[in-house]
């Protein structure tokens, strides 16, 4: 019986101790990280947006808990409030003339940063 129970013993800590690095990490290895471009086009006193990324844009789940390799946008215009995206393009309309910065980030469904950000300064006439 002792034998029984050793050989359960070590069956459960060898079956504890195992790691098939089947686990995903897009979000927290820095080589995992998503890409992102930006393209911004100025046009008037408004501004188009299209972000390029390889993460998945998954409006469904803006707000809930994170997956791998998914989320949303967030940009911050001068020092207005954040813009959450749940798209990879939008449009800003009537910007005042003169220079401003707009400042692009990648974010997880639950709102936690990928630590991917680009920062763009732009004219509008």
């Amino acid at each position: 019986m002792r034998i029984l129970y050793l050989l359960l013993a070590c069956c459960l800590l060898l079956t504890a101790c195992n790691n098939d690095g089947t686990t995903s990490n897009f979000g927290d290895d820095a080589s995992l990280k998503p890409t992102l471009d930006v393209k911004l086009e100025v046009s008037g006193n408004q501004l188009s947006v299209k972000v390029e990324t390889d993460m998945k844009i998954s409006p469904e789940h803006y707000g809930m808990a994170r997956e791998d390799g998914e989320g949303h946008i967030h940009m911050y215009l001068d020092n207005l409030p954040k813009i959450g995206l749940k798209e990879d393009h939008t449009v800003i309309p009537d910007l005042s003339p003169g220079k401003h910065k707009l400042k692009v980030s990648l974010h997880n469904n639950d709102h936690t940063p990928y630590d991917v950000t680009k920062t763009f300064e732009f004219e509008i006439q």
